[in-house]
């Protein structure tokens, strides 16, 4: 009997060391790549750009993930359909015209009103990343 309650404790705890090996292997590791550099006038620092989902002829809507140095941001603009914007890493930052700056953290999800004037990117000290969704069938950002 104490054999089999021995190797039942050494099994559970050799499940337990290798979860918690697998975990630590993987910590680091990211969903998607950074992407091409972005190099319009848009942004202000260096910003990267992985677009996910692109508009075609069965669906306008697009999808890119949005990788911003510290400091980066978008420049004051709006999109005509609205935007929905998910934060994937590090702190940032949204604010709409007239209104205070709003902290972004990973997991959570601002939505722009259609054509309402707004910012969005990195702290200072944290690199931010952000999934943008949003739909060209009313026209592009601007």
């Amino acid at each position: 009997m104490k054999s089999k309650t021995l190797y039942r404790t050494l099994l559970i705890l050799v499940l337990f060391i290798g979860c918690n090996e697998s975990t630590e292997i993987h910590k680091d590791a990211t969903l998607f790549s950074k992407g091409e550099i972005i190099t319009n006038e848009n942004f202000t620092g260096t910003t990267w750009l992985n677009m996910m989902a692109t508009p075609d002829s069965l669906n306008t809507m697009y999808a890119g993930l949005v990788t911003f140095e510290a400091g980066a941001r978008t420049n004051w603009h709006s999109h005509p359909a609205g935007q929905v914007l998910i934060a994937t890493k590090g702190k940032g930052y949204y604010q709409e015209e007239g209104k205070a700056k709003q902290i972004m953290l990973l997991g959570e999800t601002i939505k722009c009103l259609p054509n309402i004037k707004h910012w969005h990117g990195a702290s200072q000290n944290s690199e931010f990343a952000h999934i943008a969704i949003s739909d060209r069938e009313k026209g592009p950002a601007k």
